[in-house]
């Protein structure tokens, strides 16, 4: 797959949108003006790479030309540039090949996340309220911000379920690929023998999407009141603060009690409903190319079990793409980042893989 004539032409438009940048006639036109950054942003990645690969690619030329040298010192250091730059100008051109993959449309959206205790009674409970802790931490590596929408507890510090909205640009990309089955293997705090158990929870993260994604009619929704319950003390108890929110087409449900303000917990909710409404219907589309998914990384089907947390070995178990790393104890407070560069590398490799045998 020849891609030299597309990088060419994004250089080409690369400096263009540079050049229309610096006149001074665009500063009044600020619309314009954002939408060329956002432009320069998305290209200047890809130019750079393209550089940097194609000073590689001189280097090795030159390279190459020495090799018929008489001098025998020159056709040796000639081999020993060839022998270093060659493995470095192939993972530079795999690097472009990822960046010219199309973009996921939602990769930059905030996300809604659903995290739900399974199979395992309290345990499970636990080891959701663990991926909750897992997760707002790795929020706050990366200076996002997280709220919860719907919370329900249990009596030991268990969480049966809970929906956290999680703000910042690019989150859907880094967590997109968290949703599915996670099991939990440890002693249970609640176990007196000393037996390991094995408990799961589910968790699914869906696009949070704007009005213009998704049309919800007024005369479509059932909204319901009622008084909260849960964290909050007691003046969130004291008003029917607490929304049920109905979707009559599709019949789904969803409820929001974690503001005192009626008002608040109502656009929270609509927020909530529209992520579940647009995830609805990408879930119908991916059905609909599900054989050509199935094999891939970003399938998103929540009933496959993706991970093991093994807390006995300090160990975690991605079984998509078999990666075990020794460090549980770092990963569950937070530190997510070489296990979604693996899962984002080998998503990118499938999906070019998919593109080299379909063209």
């Amino acid at each position: 797959m020849n891609i030299e004539p597309k990088l060419e032409q994004i250089e080409k438009d690369f400096y263009d949108v540079e050049r229309r940048m610096s006149d001074p006639g665009i500063v009044s036109q600020l619309k314009e003006l954002q939408e060329l950054g956002k432009r320069h942003a998305q290209l200047e990645p890809v130019v750079r790479k393209y550089q940097e690969y194609r000073k590689n690619r001189e280097e090795i030329q030159e390279a190459q030309d020495l090799l018929h040298s008489d001098d025998e010192d020159m056709r040796r250091l000639a081999e020993e540039e060839m022998a270093a730059k060659e493995p470095l100008t192939a993972g530079l051109l795999q690097e472009l090949q990822f960046l010219l993959l199309p973009s996921d449309p939602n990769d930059e959206r905030s996300v809604m996340m659903e995290i739900r205790a399974g199979a395992g009674g309290e345990e499970a409970a636990l080891f959701a309220a663990n991926l909750f802790r897992m997760y707002s931490r790795f929020s706050e590596r990366q200076n996002w911000t997280y709220e919860i929408i719907d919370i329900s507890e249990t009596g030991i510090g268990g969480i049966k379920e809970i929906v956290v909205r999680i703000d910042g640009r690019g989150a859907y990309s880094k967590l997109k690929f968290e949703s599915g089955v996670h099991r939990v293997q440890r002693v249970p705090v609640t176990e007196a023998s000393g037996r390991i158990h094995t408990s799961t929870a589910t968790v699914a993260v869906l696009p949070e999407v704007e009005d213009v994604d998704v049309e919800i009619r007024a005369e479509d929704l059932k909204v319901d009141t009622y008084r909260a319950s849960g964290a909050g003390g007691q003046y969130v108890n004291r008003t029917d603060s607490a929304v049920r929110m109905t979707h009559i087409p599709s019949g789904l449900v969803v409820t929001c009690q974690d503001e005192r303000s009626q008002l608040k917990n109502r656009a929270k909710a609509l927020r909530y409903l529209r992520a579940k409404l647009y995830d609805l219907e990408m879930q119908k589309k991916n059905d609909a190319v599900a054989s050509e998914r199935r094999g891939q990384i970003g399938t998103g089907d929540r009933s496959e079990r993706i991970r093991t947390y093994n807390f006995p070995q300090n160990r975690l178990t991605d079984h998509r793409i078999g990666v075990t790393l020794y460090k549980l104890d770092q990963i569950l407070d937070g530190d997510l980042y070489e296990l979604i560069e693996a899962l984002t590398m080998a998503d990118h490799t499938e999906r070019l893989h998919h593109l080299q045998t379909i063209g």
